[in-house]
């Protein structure tokens, strides 16, 4: 089976952005579902806008987003990357939420040029991966 990552930025709406219990919701459904799905991912949250990346099938993937599109927590999507992998950089998570990284604040204050942002997004994903990895 191929495997894929999608990583997208989407603006968060109303308390999704800053409030705590609706992001506990967001994770206990997204949990649950990339469960059931066999997704894997890290959601991450910074000034009122969500980053993710998802890693799976690509009949997944695409499901996934179509319910994400659906979602009135996002708006305005974006992605960032969407490409086949060899594998999961977030294999043991359903759906992480971890705190933003400094380098996630200036790669979304800036969005730079396309072939900029992906090198940024590989690093923040790596670094991230790595530091979930030696925290478990």
């Amino acid at each position: 089976m191929s495997l894929f990552r999608i990583v997208y930025v989407s603006d968060a709406v109303g308390d999704a952005g800053a409030g705590l219990l609706p992001l506990i919701d967001i994770i206990g459904a997204s949990d649950r579902n990339n469960r059931r799905d066999h997704v894997t991912g890290v959601l991450m949250r910074h000034d009122n806008q969500f980053f993710q990346a998802i890693e799976g099938a690509r009949v997944d993937l695409d499901r996934l987003m179509g319910r994400l599109r659906a979602d009135r927590r996002h708006m305005n999507i974006r992605v960032l990357a969407d490409a086949r992998i060899e594998h999961r950089l977030f294999a043991d998570w359903a759906m992480a939420q971890v705190d933003a990284p400094p380098a996630l604040g200036r790669l979304l204050s800036g969005m730079p040029a396309e072939p900029m942002a992906k090198t940024q997004v590989e690093r923040i994903l790596s670094d991230t991966s790595r530091t979930m990895a030696s925290a478990s």
